[in-house]
């Protein structure tokens, strides 16, 4: 729709035919699972716009409930199927928008359940409401822990029911890397929900009702949402020919004109470029669907438009979290083969001072020698979204870890900081690229310490109280580091912590011009008590050993 309606504003008089094998042609599909609580309570507002509307203020020709069964592009004709009768429709471009469809594994049982279910469109929803409606389930199990599946588990615990999430990955939300996703995935844990990962669904037994995971345990469920994953809808495209590529996408040019010439394509069918790596993906968002159907159609109407690519920006609210990602993640990143560092910054949604601040954790994924940013995460209450879209838009922009500090924002105390957690995460990555820090990943932790290192921790004697601390640590809180220094050994390596990582950073600095041995522990306590909370001892203050 966005293709057809900006063809329509650049030319009056073309004939613009669409052809929907669905009964919708305009809904929210990103708002589907907010239907399901009921936080979307009216189901038209899902309805985005109707035939009718289009032909009113577009003078479009939409065509629901008619499926295109065949391209014919020498003739350049189609055949469509509207009710039961097959006719031939002429074009002189032709734009294949068919998205992608929910990815199904072939399941022991599944042919036999008539409780499993997807959510792609209207009536994917309409199916599951008649089952919640008609039958009030009581426990549900969600297949797939990606952006939809974890939407799904929160609007089904918000109408009270109780819910399973499934995850083959390691963890929730693969697009995130495993220490951001542990917030994600005790954000569940602390609504309700039960979260299984490194497992699969290989079974359906008892006409669905029982999940038989790989590992031979069972869930009882009334209700399955199966949310592995999407795969471009390809069919129509393979059938006329069309070449297809990286995991059978359509493969389009920079006009987005595909191998039969005068058939275009857009949206989550097609293969971009991964505008960061130069490498070939496929990524299912609605922002670059709705960007490619514009630029289509202006380059059928003769205006210069390239398909630059994209990266993927996306974000999901997880009860009282949002969680987004922009780029690479640390793990695609090694894997593109790049050169790869990253900081963890522990920063306030606004001025701390003001009330309602909230905690921000952002990561940013960098190349340390010349500073190009390869992707950021961001978690937090409040906040993540805008400072997750500014790195997006630095990405975008090509520039640099050096440009992030020099970023100027809006600021008052009740929208954020005079040092934004973006500049305070660029200063970050700019002290580890400039030698400033050095630093320990939450992942290298025992490795150092393993190798003879020392975890001095900085913080108060009350944060140890209340927060807990490291085991085999020493303690001295930073306020009195200058005048107990002596208390540490030149010859030993230490690692140093605080809380976020911004006391550590003081100590270390302090320590190195004093000739000691140090590194920082980025993300420190409170990244590292997240994705490693059983190694976290709580213990009583009169229990505490202060050095």
């Amino acid at each position: 729709m966005s293709a057809a309606t900006r063809l329509r504003r650049l030319d009056e008089n073309a004939e613009i035919i669409i052809f929907e094998k669905g009964p919708y042609v305009s809904f929210a599909n990103c708002g589907l699972p907010y239907y399901v609580s009921g936080e979307i309570a009216d189901r038209d507002k899902l309805l985005v716009q109707t035939p009718e509307t289009l032909y009113d203020r577009f003078r479009l020709d939409v065509r629901p409930h008619t499926e295109v069964l065949a391209i014919n592009s020498e003739d350049k004709t189609v055949s469509v199927k509207h009710n039961g009768e097959v006719s031939t429709e002429s074009y002189d471009k032709l734009i294949l928008s068919p998205g992608a469809r929910p990815f199904v594994p072939e399941i022991s049982g599944l042919s036999e359940c008539d409780n499993v279910y997807t959510l792609r469109n209207v009536p994917d929803l309409d199916q599951i409401m008649e089952r919640i409606d008609g039958t009030d389930p009581k426990e549900a199990v969600v297949v797939g822990a990606g952006f939809i599946g974890i939407e799904m588990a929160e609007n089904l615990k918000h109408r009270g029911i109780n819910v399973t999430i499934v995850e083959k990955a390691p963890h929730v939300l693969p697009p995130l890397d495993e220490e951001m996703a542990a917030f994600v995935q005790n954000e569940l844990r602390e609504n309700g929900v039960k979260v299984i990962t490194s497992q699969s669904a290989v079974a359906f037994k008892e006409e669905g009702r029982i999940v038989v995971l790989e590992d031979g345990s069972e869930l009882t469920t009334d209700m399955t949402v199966m949310s592995i994953g999407v795969q471009p809808e390809n069919r129509l495209a393979q059938s006329a020919g069309i070449e297809l590529g990286f995991r059978g996408g359509i493969l389009v040019d920079e006009n987005y004109e595909t191998s039969l010439s005068d058939v275009y394509a857009v949206g989550d069918a097609i293969v971009v470029k991964n505008q960061i790596t130069g490498s070939d993906a496929l990524i299912s968002l609605a922002s670059p669907a709705n960007r490619q159907g514009r630029q289509v159609a202006d380059v059928i109407a003769g205006m210069k438009r390239k398909n630059k690519g994209s990266i993927g920006t996306a974000i999901v609210r997880v009860f009282g979290l949002a969680a987004a990602s922009a780029g690479l993640n640390e793990r695609m990143a090694k894997m593109a083969g790049l050169d790869v560092a990253s900081v963890h910054t522990l920063s306030s949604s606004h001025a701390s001072y003001y009330p309602g601040a909230t905690d921000i954790t952002l990561k940013l994924v960098f190349n340390p020698k010349d500073g190009t940013i390869y992707g950021a995460q961001g978690v937090g209450s409040k906040g993540v979204d805008k400072r997750i879209d500014i790195i997006s838009t630095a990405i975008k922009a090509g520039l640099t870890v050096h440009d992030l500090p020099e970023l100027e924002f809006t600021y008052a105390p009740p929208f954020g900081s005079a040092k934004d957690p973006v500049n305070m995460i660029g200063y970050a990555a700019l002290n580890v690229m400039e030698g400033m820090s050095e630093s320990v990943q939450w992942h290298e932790l025992n490795e150092e310490i393993e190798n003879g290192a020392v975890l001095l921790d900085v913080r108060s004697e009350a944060e140890l109280e209340t927060s807990g601390r490291f085991p085999n640590s020493i303690n001295i809180p930073l306020n009195d580091l200058r005048d107990r220094v002596n208390e540490l050994d030149k010859n030993q390596a230490y690692v140093i912590s605080c809380r976020s990582g911004q006391r550590s950073y003081i100590g270390e600095r302090m320590l190195k011009q004093l000739g000691y041995n140090v590194k920082n522990l980025d993300g420190a306590f409170a990244l590292y008590q997240t994705v490693k909370p059983e190694e976290i001892e709580i213990l009583k203050l009169e229990e505490i050993e202060i050095v």
